[in-house]
């Protein structure tokens, strides 16, 4: 069944981005046009509700965050959401970082007898982290908000669809004082401080087409509503073009150029940290299951690596024994001489024993290009003293 849903997502995939051909494709692709005009409509109704407090937004009482885009995944967002985190808990903040965790398992908890009865206790939010000890495997707690709770020590990361709930228990619970809404610019039952909105450099608007038709989440003059503009992925070369058009929806946002620059590779399975060096003129083969697979493939050749074999599965695959197991015995009689992953791919492959070819995960962090006196004001107006407010407001 799990096979069979990734079969239709991939092949949704290939009509949206028009990788398929044929009537069929143009026939669908006419289809999730028209459904796409009326979700435009939605997402626009939806806004104007709240804009115009028709339908009322919560506040919580402290400062709310949120990281997101106006695309469907592939900005390299999660860097980014450990980025802030580490500068805002630097800055003397109590971090608690929100997510859905998306493709998430929830662990089923026994039910009592007054359940029967139609009474039902509220169910408090995935605790992956309280800020000291990493408590779910990524499988309960969902692949990013387990790699952000393993590589942020001193953070909180909760999961929950209901982020009003989560955040109302990481202030009560967990005492934190500044929630980070990972994917939260669409997420607007939760009053937010600060919006920070990701742009891909390599696709700033996806295809240009809303859902389903297309990747876009929202219509890009929905821009407007950013504090802050990061476009991901540069390389360093002049962005006049993409940014003249950012202008046009947001005259105000400041705009921040970084990259994902590689550190290291890791082994997945004892940890061990091996030098970047190691990739060049090395034969390899690369297996990933994310949003935008290209680029990481790129990444891997800049750095000098022969590519030799790649697998690709849909973004978030969780992966069987099995299948690592085919890939590796493909690289073995390939005569390649490492496997390498992406970090967010590493928390969802099997633990394996034994293996025939080291399995490496690239460690990224994400480097400022250019804006760097944005960064630092955002981050003094995230970190500085914050007003109290009362209690009574957390559903103001």
């Amino acid at each position: 069944m799990g096979q069979r849903t990734e079969n239709l997502e991939q092949f949704a995939i290939d009509v949206i981005l028009e990788r398929r051909h044929g009537a069929r494709a143009a026939l669908l692709r006419a289809l999730l046009y028209a459904l796409s005009f009326v979700y435009e409509r939605l997402v626009q109704l939806r806004l104007f509700l709240y804009r115009h407090r028709l339908i009322r937004e919560h506040t919580l009482g402290c400062l709310v965050i949120s990281i997101g885009n106006l695309t469907v995944g592939g900005t390299g967002k999660t860097p980014i959401v450990e980025k802030f985190a580490r500068a805002m808990r630097a800055g003397g903040r109590r971090v608690a970082i929100l997510s859905r965790g998306y493709k998430s398992v929830p662990r089923r908890s026994p039910r009592k007898w007054w359940h029967f009865l139609g009474k039902k206790e509220p169910t408090p939010p995935r605790i992956v982290s309280d800020g000291k000890t990493l408590l779910l495997d990524s499988l309960t707690a969902g692949d990013e908000p387990y790699m952000l709770a393993n590589n942020l020590k001193d953070v909180i990361v909760l999961v929950d669809k209901d982020r009003v709930k989560s955040g109302l228990f990481a202030i009560k619970e967990l005492k934190a004082d500044t929630l980070l809404l990972d994917d939260g610019l669409q997420y607007l039952h939760l009053k937010h401080r600060l919006d920070i909105v990701l742009i891909d450099r390599q696709a700033p608007f996806g295809n240009e087409h809303l859902l389903p038709r297309g990747t876009l989440r929202e219509p890009p003059r929905n821009l407007r509503r950013a504090s802050y503009i990061f476009i991901t992925k540069s390389t360093g070369e002049p962005d006049d073009e993409l940014i003249k058009r950012i202008r046009r929806y947001n005259r105000t946002a400041e705009i921040i150029e970084c990259a994902h620059r590689p550190l290291h590779l890791q082994d997945v399975f004892t940890g061990e940290q091996v030098p970047l060096e190691r990739l060049r003129d090395t034969y390899i083969g690369s297996i990933c299951g994310i949003a935008a697979p290209e680029s990481f493939e790129e990444g891997l050749r800049k750095l000098g690596a022969r590519l030799e074999l790649s697998k690709r599965y849909t973004d978030h695959h969780r992966y069987t024994e099995a299948e690592l197991n085919s890939f590796i015995t493909r690289c073995v009689r390939r005569d390649l001489e490492m496997i390498v992953t992406t970090e967010k791919d590493a928390v969802r492959l099997p633990r394996l024993t034994k293996t025939d070819v080291p399995i490496y995960f690239l460690r990224v962090e994400i480097e400022i290009l250019s804006g760097h006196e944005s960064w630092e004001h955002c981050v003094a107006r995230i970190c500085k003293p914050q007003p109290l407010l009362s209690p009574a407001r957390f559903f103001a």
